[in-house]
């Protein structure tokens, strides 16, 4: 029985998920997959002042509404369509509007923090990780900031320097501990695209036919090695 297949891919920001993640669905075919960008469930501040909300940590955790976005990825993957959040970077809250989105054989959610949360790893079926050095990163935020969301230099390094690179050491790493898959997107010349599609389709495959491949189970720390170690003569 074919089933609506998740797929979690977190990594530091501007690490290129979303970059990576666009091409491969590019590849494969924007009928198939429902993309979701974790950034539209930060929490709404719209009881804040505008200054107030420039001081706030957006690289930890309690930022987001993570209740809101868990019952919405769980619906997405029992096939029920949503009433997704959009996010304004330039107001720094909740829009007013939102987004309708229906679910595809593959759901992919993508953010920095796709891997932190317990429960959203155990929702999804693959877990993505995607690396790049400290000095990319930067350099890929501070272009972005600066065309898309029109902000200042100034406020872009000194978030950087302050709560993103410092969460990303804490927080957002140690969750590639928990990844399935870590891919390295560290230049141009590089197989981020070509490994995450080939992946990509293996997880149609399953969502479409039903079919899965067994797991490999190392057995570095089976029973019988352990028994043969500790047990005494």
């Amino acid at each position: 029985m074919s089933e609506n297949r998740l797929i979690l891919v977190g990594g530091g920001s501007s690490s290129g998920k979303s970059y990576v993640t666009a091409a491969v669905i590019k590849r494969i075919g924007e009928e198939n997959i429902t993309r979701i960008t974790m950034d539209d469930y930060y929490k709404d501040q719209s009881d804040m002042p505008l200054e107030d909300r420039y001081s706030v940590n957006y690289d930890h955790p309690k930022a987001f509404d993570w209740p809101l976005m868990r019952r919405q990825i769980q619906a997405l993957k029992d096939g029920k369509t949503i009433e997704k959040p959009i996010y304004d970077f330039v107001q720094l809250t909740r829009s007013s509007a939102t987004e309708t989105i229906v679910p595809k054989k593959l759901i992919v959610v993508e953010g920095i923090m796709a891997l932190v949360d317990g429960q959203m790893r155990g929702l999804g079926d693959l877990r993505v990780f995607i690396s790049a050095s400290a000095e990319r990163r930067f350099l890929r935020r501070l272009i972005r900031d600066r065309r898309e969301r029109g902000r200042k230099f100034e406020n872009i390094v000194n978030q950087y320097f302050n709560t993103v690179q410092p969460m990303y050491e804490e927080i957002v790493k140690p969750s590639s501990n928990y990844a399935d898959l870590i891919i390295n997107n560290d230049g141009v010349e590089n197989l981020a695209i070509d490994v995450l599609t080939n992946v990509f389709r293996e997880e149609l495959d399953i969502a479409t036919n039903g079919l899965r491949k067994p797991r490999v189970l190392d057995d570095e720390f089976s029973d019988a090695i352990l028994s043969e170690v500790f047990n005494e003569k």
